[in-house]
């Protein structure tokens, strides 16, 4: 198998031609490659300096999870940290956890930070919606946001090789002339659920205001959770 590094879009956009398949750490390939073989040309864009930035409002695909620190918000510095072992974050990337995996562990916490992302199509690199990004396993680049004014994570303890812990992300942003946001979602086994509501509700009438949205189709010990989470967020506000 040779392996491309591309330093610019441009390059990649060739690998793409050449029909070069997208790799990170190839935690979750190896071992099919193993097993069915491995492909004649693979691309990591860990060279690329579109896909490796660690900001404060924006975070490279080629990332690997151990280098997100306290320059993200927390929510998904949280979320990063919580992913598999020690050495899987040493070696799984942003856009494999995102793109190439099952359980999406990030993506509640850039759904919460209203993430655009950034991915290469076969012509230009253009900006779209996560959930096009997730449907249609699109190369994805890197994400951008803006700096929420709280945001918190919560992930249920699991038995291992049992079903998905039940994940909660929040966040809270200003919007201009009017009141402050409470965004939510929710991975409950392999789904996500996201809703909003605004915070002069209060936590009741937030938890309230969610529950119409895709959110109140979570089972009950869930949107206790939820309920717990919003409290807490809305709490943390009343305090700063």
């Amino acid at each position: 198998m040779l392996v491309r590094l591309p330093v610019s879009v441009s390059e990649a956009q060739e690998c793409m031609a050449q029909g070069a398949v997208p790799i990170g750490g190839a935690t979750l390939v190896w071992a099919t490659w193993q097993r069915d073989g491995f492909p004649e040309l693979a691309m990591s864009l860990r060279d690329l300096p579109e896909a490796s930035v660690v900001e404060s409002e924006a975070l490279g695909a080629a990332v690997v999870l151990h280098r997100i620190d306290a320059r993200v918000p927390e929510v998904l510095r949280r979320a990063a940290g919580t992913v598999g072992t020690g050495a899987v974050r040493r070696t799984a990337t942003v856009g494999g956890n995102l793109v190439g995996s099952s359980l999406r562990c990030l993506l509640p916490a850039a759904l919460v930070l209203d993430a655009r992302a950034t991915v290469l199509g076969p012509d230009r690199a253009y900006e779209t919606d996560l959930p096009e990004v997730v449907a249609k396993r699109h190369l994805l680049l890197g994400l951008r946001w803006r700096t929420p004014l709280a945001s918190g994570y919560r992930k249920e303890p699991a038995e291992a090789g049992g079903p998905p812990p039940l994940v909660v992300a929040t966040a809270v942003h200003a919007v201009d002339g009017g009141p402050r946001q409470l965004r939510v979602a929710v991975r409950d086994g392999y789904e996500v659920l996201s809703g909003t509501a605004p915070c002069d509700a209060g936590a009741d009438g937030a938890f309230d205001l969610l529950r119409r949205s895709d959110v109140g189709a979570l089972p009950p010990g869930a949107r206790d959770v939820v309920r717990e989470q919003v409290a807490d967020i809305l709490d943390s506000l009343t305090e700063r």
